[in-house]
């Protein structure tokens, strides 16, 4: 690998890292942020909601806009987003001003997800699994570090920090990129003699708009009602908006040319369609546990932020090292058995979370934080290959969309139950509660896996 090709990894990598650092970060500071705003564990975890929503839209978006406009552009564009995003949230002088605020600094850091593989595979041509590989570390060591990393700032600063930290890697970034990315090479008649309504049309800004104003509606409305103790008129009409806006979402993209969320490759590839619902099953679980212990420690437990992103950074380093150990073992045997193993260990780290008591050794939390870090290392290699086993290669683009749209999915369904289950206020009966949904949902989830396995062998006898 060239220079040039070095120096084009490193401004990708230092890019694409922004997202998954600042999702991860902010897990240990809710409860200052609770302080800081004087709000309630419902209200505060919009700053997670937020995020996810708005990576949850922006991705798609920005991935179909690069190919209009050019990967390079909407890279550096993305930058200066995040630049700017994260140099004013510091400084918001309330908790709406804020959550303005981290929305645009998910769509800058998605853009530069949305278009980091595609760069990569474009202008990489030598060795370029370990190109993809090496991003891959920068996607997951942001990811497994960012409690740690924001317990260190938050023990060092205040919450400020976790925004302002991101300045000196987008700075950087921006500054490579414009050296070592080549310029953008997009033909004229992409981008040239289409009208407005052909533009809205091409992207599905209809589409994108009912997602995103129903999704936000319904939400707003349960978690308004579940932090003020009663349901009022208000509540119940915004989440009956938001069903509403979600069912007119569903009608429009099964009639429309160019669906934002192409629902109808769910019923024509059932076993894909089976693939995203365990991933969102999965990041259900991995995410109820990223964002619910770090705020059982410092809440109910009274462990410092310094200490809470030590103890999460168990989870990372799991994670980390059981990753590459997965790809070797899913390369000889395949994903089945991988998928089971992570799905058995998700069910045992639930299951000793409801176990633990008031009393129990902090240090304990460590055993629930290994198992999930173990499997979250499994299914990073075992539900992509999984994905792309059932998916035909003719649809291998759409199907990509779709399953990062259950990953966010099912991150903002374990903010959402988190939130709801707590009441107001972040609590050990809350934190069991939690526990035992966790560990229903992985009892499915191994259910699944195994059915899998058994329809594997079903399959296979059948053809011999």
């Amino acid at each position: 690998m060239n220079a040039s090709s070095r120096g084009l990894m490193i401004a990708v990598g230092l890019g694409i890292l922004l997202n998954p650092l600042n999702s991860s970060m902010v897990s240990v500071a809710i409860a200052r942020l609770q302080q800081a705003y004087r709000l309630d564990y419902a209200v505060v975890s919009w700053v997670i909601f937020s995020f996810y929503i708005a990576s949850a839209i922006a991705q798609p978006v920005m991935g179909k806009a690069s190919d209009l406009f050019g990967r390079r552009r909407i890279f550096l564009i993305g930058l200066v987003v995040a630049f700017i995003a994260s140099l004013l949230a510091p400084m918001s002088p309330n908790f709406g001003s804020l959550i303005s605020l981290r929305i645009v600094q998910s769509i800058g850091t998605s853009m530069m997800v949305a278009v980091g593989m595609a760069l990569v595979r474009i202008h990489i041509t030598e060795k370029q699994a370990t190109a993809l590989s090496v991003l891959s570390v920068f996607l997951s060591g942001a990811a497994a570090i960012g409690p740690f990393f924001g317990g260190m700032l938050l023990y060092i600063w205040d919450w400020q920090a976790i925004f302002a930290v991101n300045l000196p890697f987008a700075a950087a970034s921006f500054f490579l990129a414009r050296r070592y990315i080549p310029k953008d090479e997009v033909p004229a008649s992409a981008v040239r003699g289409k009208t407005l309504r052909q533009w809205l049309d091409l992207i599905d800004a209809a589409g994108i708009a009912l997602f995103a104003a129903g999704l936000v509606a319904l939400l707003v409305g349960v978690l308004s009602a579940k932090s003020s103790g009663h349901i009022s008129v208000w509540h119940a009409g915004a989440g009956l908006i938001g069903l509403v806006l979600l069912a007119v979402f569903v009608r429009h993209e099964l009639r429309t040319a160019s669906p934002f969320i192409p629902l109808r490759a769910f019923a024509n590839y059932p076993a894909m369609t089976r693939v995203n619902v365990e991933f969102l099953l999965v990041n259900f679980l991995f995410y109820s546990i990223f964002f619910g212990l770090p705020s059982y420690l410092q809440t109910v437990r009274h462990v410092s932020e310094l200490h809470t992103g030590l103890l999460m950074l168990s989870l990372g380093l799991c994670s980390l090292v059981a990753s590459p150990i997965a790809g070797r073992w899913i390369d000889r045997k395949g994903p089945r058995p991988a998928l089971l193993l992570s799905a058995i260990l998700m069910t045992f780290g639930s299951v000793w979370l409801v176990t633990l008591n008031p009393n129990s050794p902090v240090i304990s939390v460590c055993i629930a934080l290994a198992a999930f870090g173990i499997s979250n290392g499994l299914n990073s290699v075992g539900m992509q290959a999984a994905l792309f086993a059932s998916s035909p290669k003719a649809i291998i683009g759409v199907a990509s969309g779709l399953f990062n749209t259950s990953r966010y999915l099912g991150t903002i369904l374990s903010s959402f139950v988190i939130g709801l289950v707590m009441d107001g206020q972040f609590s050990f009966a809350g934190f069991r509660a939690v526990a035992i949904i966790l560990t229903l949902t992985a009892l499915i989830l191994m259910w699944m896996s195994r059915r899998r396995r058994n329809m594997a062998q079903l399959d296979k006898a059948q053809s011999v």
